[in-house]
C-alpha cells in the first residue's frame, strides 16, 4: 500500500490544477454533473484480499504489474462544487494486457497476476481519493477506460466510466459515443499526462466526480 508520506508529496505536485476547487461551492454554476455509464458485466465476480488504492501491487508481492505506471486522482463533488466526505470510491479496469480481474473475460490466459484489477479509497473531508494503477488499454470492442463506482452510506450514488482524452479508439466505442452533450462527454475524458521528473515515464490523470445530489447527513 501506498505510504500516506508518499500519497502527501505525489499530491502536492497536483496543487495547481485542483485549485478550482479549493473552495467550497467554487465556480459551482460551471461544474456538468458526471454523466451515468454502464457497470458493464466485468466487476470483480470475486473480489482481490487486496482491495487497497494500490493496484500495482498485491499484498506484499515484489513483482509489479505490467504497464503505464499513473496516478489516479480527483475528488468527489456535489452539484454545488462542494466536496463530499466519506464517499466509497471503487474502481476496476483491464490490466496491460487487456484482461479483467472476472472470471468471464474474454482474454483470462493473458491476465497479469500481479495487478490487482480492483481497488477502492473513501474520501477525507476535502472530497479527495488517490489510486496508484496502470493507464488502460483496449479490451476486445472497447475503448481504454476505468470502471468507477461512488456510494455513500451503504447506497449507491453513481456509476460511470473514465476514458483518456485523445485516445482514437473513443469515436469508435459505442458506449463513450452514447453520451450526446458535448460537456458531458467532455467530463469523462481524461487527460493521462506525463509526471515531470518521472524517470519511468509515469502518468497522472485527475477526474473529478460531480454527482447531481448531496447524500443526507
Amino acid at each position: 500500500m501506498i505510504s500516506y508520506r508518499c500519497r502527501r508529496a505525489f499530491l502536492g505536485t497536483l496543487s495547481v490544477g485542483a485549485m478550482a476547487f479549493t473552495a467550497p461551492g467554487a465556480f459551482a454554476e460551471e461544474l456538468t454533473k458526471t454523466p451515468k455509464q454502464t457497470e458493464g458485466p466485468f466487476y470483480p465476480d470475486k473480489l482481490p484480499l487486496d482491495t487497497d488504492n494500490d493496484l500495482l501491487v498485491v499484498n506484499d508481492g515484489l513483482t509489479s504489474s505490467v504497464g503505464t505506471v499513473t496516478h489516479l486522482t480527483g475528488r468527489i463533488l456535489d452539484a454545488k462544487g462542494d466536496p463530499i466526505k466519506n464517499a466509497l470510491v471503487e474502481i476496476w479496469q483491464v490490466d496491460g494486457n487487456g484482461a479483467y480481474l472476472h472470471s468471464e473475460t474474454s482474454n483470462a490466459d493473458k491476465r497479469d497476476k500481479n495487478f490487482q484489477g480492483y481497488g477502492r479509497f473513501t474520501t477525507g473531508s476535502n472530497g479527495e481519493y488517490y489510486f496508484r494503477t496502470v493507464k488502460p488499454v483496449a479490451y476486445p470492442g472497447r475503448t481504454p477506460h476505468i470502471h468507477y463506482k461512488i456510494g455513500s452510506k451503504g447506497k449507491a450514488l453513481l456509476t460511470t466510466q473514465c476514458y483518456i482524452k485523445g485516445d482514437p479508439g473513443n469515436n469508435r466505442d459505442v458506449i463513450y459515443r452514447s453520451i450526446r452533450d458535448p460537456k458531458a462527454r467532455d467530463a469523462i475524458t481524461v487527460d493521462f499526462a506525463p509526471v515531470k521528473g518521472s524517470k519511468i515515464g509515469e502518468l497522472a490523470a485527475r477526474f473529478d466526480v460531480v454527482l447531481g445530489l448531496t447524500p443526507k447527513a
